[in-house]
């Protein structure tokens, strides 16, 4: 099957939830500096960035197909939390998060004929977590990659008691948010 779009993200969970509406895509990841501004909200911040990456990978390849881009970040009150630098980064992670409710904000880009825009805001709180679980569990490898130091669609799933959203804007992709933008660009689903 003919890719539908280029998706600007080596993602192998982002790739999965298109895999999951049956959408088809080319992969063409770009590398940008996800440093935030001086006084930047977590709101423009991944819409920025989703924004700049899929501006980034149009360059790179062209208007063939329409790109789609996204960015998402675990939100702690004004804090975010994107992907630790090492596992002293990544332990101050998930003991700021336990016992907390903080936000997932998960941004999309897709340039085609238009350029398109959709946020999703996730709560998620966390149970409390003991300093041995937060060991064990960056031992699982499972924390290096991600925003926030963890992957609800994973072993981290189980320190989530509750999500009031998306379950797919926390995994990084939101599904109705890219079904809408997608069928702005005219891209049927399940094919």
């Amino acid at each position: 099957m003919s890719a539908q779009i280029i998706l600007a993200s080596a993602s192998p969970r982002r790739k999965e939830l298109l895999e999951q509406i049956r959408v088809s895509y080319r992969v063409n990841p770009v590398d940008l500096d996800e440093t935030p501004r001086p006084n930047e909200n977590p709101k423009a911040y991944v819409q920025r960035l989703a924004a700049e990456k899929s501006a980034a990978c149009v360059l790179q390849c062209g208007d063939v197909l329409p790109v789609l881009a996204a960015d998402t970040s675990v939100v702690l009150g004004d804090l975010i939390m994107g992907k630790p630098k090492d596992q002293d980064d990544a332990i101050e992670m998930l003991k700021q998060l336990s016992g907390q409710t903080h936000q997932v904000f998960t941004a999309l880009s897709l340039r085609g004929q238009q350029h398109w825009q959709a946020l999703s805001i996730t709560e998620v709180t966390f149970r409390r977590l003991t300093e041995s679980e937060i060991l064990a569990y960056w031992q699982t490898g499972e924390p290096a990659d991600k925003a926030g130091s963890y992957a609800i669609q994973g072993v981290g799933g189980a320190f989530v008691k509750s999500i009031q959203g998306s379950f797919s804007g926390v995994v990084g992709l939101p599904l109705f948010e890219t079904a809408e933008l997608l069928a702005k660009q005219g891209i049927e689903l399940f094919k």
